[in-house]
C-alpha cells in the first residue's frame, strides 16, 4: 500500500468495512451526527482511535460594546460562506435585545449583498446548494420558521429572483428567534441565520449552550476580558474571537 489510497465508494458500503476492519487502527470522519454514530459503533469492537468532525449549530454571540458594523457583517459573511454549506457556520447570532433593529439592518444590508446565481458569471458571489433533496430541505426549513413566528428579516422560501430553475436560495434571515423553535435547534446546512435576542450575557451563554452540537462557536466584542470570560463558558470544541 501507498502513503495515501483512495477507496471509492459510499458509506455503508466502504466507511462501515473500514470501520470495522481489524487493520484499521483509526477512522477520521466529516459527516453527520448520525454517520458518526455509525462509524464509533462498527470501530468499537477492535477499539480503533476515532476522530469526528459532525454536525453542528454554531453560536455567534455579540456583545453590546462590539462594534456592530463589523461584527454583524462578518458573522453574517461568516454564516454564508460556501452558502451555509459547512457544519461549523455560526448560523445562530445571539444578540443584545436593546440593539436588535441596528443589528437586523446591518444583516440585511450584509445578506442583500450576496449574488446567487451562475458561478461562472463575474457578478455571482454565491452559487447553488448541493443537490436537490438538501435544496428542499432548506425550503422547509425556512417554512418552519415562518410558521413557527420568527420574523424574515430577508429571504424567505423560493429562488432568488431571475433564477427560475437549480438548487438556488434566497439567503435568509430570522430574527425574534426563540432558542426553542426548530430552527434555531436543527442544522439546516443552507444560507439561513436565526438573530437571537438576549437581556444579559448570562443569558447569552445559555442561548449559545442550548444546543445537542458543540463544535464551534463566535464571540464578538471589544473588551477582550470579557470575550475570553465568555469564550470559556461556552461548550464547543473550537471558539473563535473576534
Amino acid at each position: 500500500a501507498g502513503v495515501f489510497n483512495l477507496v471509492n465508494g459510499d458509506g455503508p458500503c466502504v466507511g462501515a468495512a473500514l470501520a470495522s476492519h481489524p487493520d484499521v487502527d483509526m477512522i477520521s470522519i466529516t459527516g453527520s451526527t448520525r454517520a458518526g454514530i455509525a462509524v464509533a459503533q462498527a470501530a468499537a469492537p477492535t477499539v480503533k482511535r476515532v476522530a469526528q468532525e459532525l454536525g453542528g449549530k454554531s453560536p455567534n454571540v455579540i456583545l453590546p460594546d462590539a462594534d456592530l458594523d463589523r461584527a454583524v457583517s462578518l458573522g453574517i459573511a461568516a454564516a454564508f460562506r460556501n452558502l451555509g454549506q459547512s457544519c461549523s457556520a455560526p448560523t445562530r447570532m445571539i444578540v443584545p435585545r436593546a440593539q436588535l433593529s441596528e443589528i437586523e439592518s446591518i444583516a440585511k444590508r450584509a445578506a442583500d449583498d450576496i449574488v446567487v446565481g451562475d458561478p461562472l458569471a463575474a457578478t455571482t458571489t454565491h452559487g447553488a446548494i448541493a443537490n436537490g433533496a438538501q435544496f428542499d430541505r432548506i425550503q422547509t426549513m425556512i417554512g418552519v420558521g415562518i410558521s413557527e413566528g420568527a420574523k424574515v428579516v430577508t429571504g424567505g422560501q423560493g429562488r432568488p429572483g431571475g433564477l427560475n430553475a437549480g438548487f438556488y436560495v434566497k439567503p435568509t434571515i430570522f430574527s425574534e428567534v426563540r432558542t426553542g423553535m426548530r430552527i434555531a435547534q436543527e442544522e439546516i446546512f443552507g444560507p439561513v441565520v436565526c438573530v437571537i435576542p438576549y437581556e444579559t450575557v448570562e443569558e447569552a451563554v445559555t442561548i449559545a449552550n442550548d444546543t445537542v452540537y458543540g463544535l464551534g462557536a463566535h464571540v464578538q466584542g471589544k473588551d477582550m476580558d470579557v470575550v475570553k470570560d465568555v469564550a470559556s463558558q461556552i461548550r464547543a470544541g473550537q471558539v473563535h474571537l473576534n
